[in-house]
């Protein structure tokens, strides 16, 4: 697998793209029931699967009629914190919290 750190945004597009394009192909729909299922134009499917995708909303609904969303998944998930991190924040809120005078 090629670094994607190597390649420009140009590249990473059509890739996304062209994965885009081979997943709707293996499931058998054509890009005007994309485009309807989607809500979008046949014009904006096209422009995604060559790799021009300036709509994030489009590229979500695409993703998401699909069936692809899971290929985000994990920019979506909540960072967990080790027991460490927990300790050390626990201790910091309890350090910082008011005493009553007497």
């Amino acid at each position: 697998m090629e670094d994607i750190y190597i390649l420009s945004d140009a590249q990473i597009q059509k890739k996304i793209g062209e994965k885009i394009k081979a997943t709707r192909l293996k499931q058998n729909i054509t890009q005007d029931s994309l485009a309807e299922s989607a809500s979008i134009s046949r014009s904006s499917v096209q422009k995604v699967e060559s790799g021009e995708i300036k709509s994030f909303d489009t590229f979500l609904r695409v993703l998401r009629t699909l069936g692809m969303l899971n290929e985000l998944h994990h920019l979506c998930e909540e960072e967990q914190l080790s027991p460490s991190e927990y300790y050390d924040m626990v201790n910091s809120i309890k350090k910082n919290r008011r005493k009553r005078a007497r």
